[in-house]
């Protein structure tokens, strides 16, 4: 059937949603917690929205739309809280984190909705190592072109998020050498990577997404799972190649420089986006993913070498009247500091040099995301 037309939404308007870890505090492990604490938390009003996830050792949660930073970090630190409440009634530990350090895919659960069921149908031994948490932020858009131009405008600046929300550097027990190793789960999905170039949402529509239905690879919009995707039924576009940081005050900044980012954007003050700007782009999306702001990129338009730690400080430095216009300038103070300071890979890093143990760097992750600011090592 043909895809549903692009619902426009006000624009610059954002929510965030993140995939969170279910810990048990006995060892430290991912536990199939999920449907005992769905429902605990079905017997009072909660703030905002949660949702299974593919297995049961992981939740959803869905912040309302919002239109400024403050009202979206105020929701998400009552989400927070409420969570962890639920959580200690039952004994498990609430997690950020785009990895568990060292949780085994072969021992997760498929959550019992009928999607999930599909994909693990579909996708085998994938659908278990999707096990892993990432922050997806929608941003509003007035029609679909916008969203497109939106879409590929980002690109230049995709490593960026990549890097400062990077928080998954150990898999199975070891350090990855990578800053976001949760990414590599992602691509081995066919329909990852990038969206394809167009201009339009007509073209997109007519012609990209009807041909693609026709060859029944994919029914839907939840089909593709593309670094920055397009959400018709919401009138948003959408960014999912941050891990989920370990703190919701990460989150709500990261949600608060996207909005920024786009509303710079929108004024068309850059360059047009051509085709040829995805010339680097897997190589960008590489050196974010393995060395974090520690990178380098390679810049679409000049091809000079850049710093991603450098270019994300003048870059924040540059949005800084659109931060001041949406009211999110502590936003980007905070991620200023991030980029200075180290990300929260970095952080789980000296975690585990102090503690010796993944366990350590797990329940240090739980504190952290309590509000417990003493994992902070210098």
């Amino acid at each position: 059937m043909p895809l549903e037309a692009f619902n426009t939404s006000q624009p610059l308007t954002f929510g965030v949603e993140l995939e969170l870890q279910l810990v048990s505090l006995s060892d430290f492990d991912l536990t199939a917690a999920a449907p005992d604490l769905l429902h605990l938390l079905k017997r009072k009003p909660f703030p905002g929205n949660v949702t299974p996830e593919i297995t049961e050792s992981m939740i959803e949660i869905n912040s309302s739309v919002h239109s400024s930073y403050g009202p979206l970090l105020a929701e998400l630190v009552d989400i927070r809280d409420t969570l962890v409440a639920a959580g200690d009634q039952l004994n498990v530990g609430i997690a950020g984190g785009g990895t568990h350090p060292f949780q085994h895919w072969s021992e997760q659960k498929i959550s019992s909705k009928p999607r999930y069921e599909y994909l693990s149908q579909l996708y085998g031994y994938l659908a278990k190592q999707f096990t892993v948490f990432g922050q997806h932020v929608h941003i509003g858009c007035a029609n679909g072109d916008d969203a497109l131009y939106l879409l590929h405008a980002l690109n230049r600046y995709l490593p960026h998020f990549i890097a400062l929300s990077a928080s998954s550097p150990f898999v199975q027990g070891h350090d990855s050498g990578f800053d976001s190793a949760r990414l590599n789960s992602v691509f081995a999905f066919p329909m990852s990577g990038r969206a394809p170039f167009v201009h339009t949402w007509q073209e997109f529509t007519d012609v990209y997404f009807a041909k693609m239905e026709r060859t029944n690879i994919i029914k839907s919009m939840k089909d593709f799972y593309w670094d920055l995707r397009p959400k018709p039924e919401y009138g948003t576009i959408e960014l999912r190649v941050c891990d989920t940081p370990l703190t919701v005050e990460r989150a709500a900044a990261i949600a608060g420089y996207l909005q920024a980012l786009c509303r710079y954007l929108l004024t068309r003050a850059e360059e047009a986006p051509a085709e040829d700007d995805y010339l680097v782009y897997n190589y960008n999306r590489f050196q974010a993913c393995r060395f974090g702001l520690d990178g380098s990129m390679t810049h679409p338009k000049t091809y000079e070498s850049l710093s991603i730690r450098d270019d994300i400080l003048m870059t924040l430095e540059k949005m800084m009247p659109h931060a001041e216009a949406l009211g999110s300038v502590d936003a980007l103070n905070h991620l200023a500091l991030a980029a200075r300071e180290g990300s929260d890979a970095a952080q789980l890093r000296r975690v585990f040099e102090r503690e010796g143990s993944v366990e350590g760097m797990v329940n240090a992750a739980i504190q952290r995301f309590r509000g417990d600011r003493r994992m902070r090592v210098r």
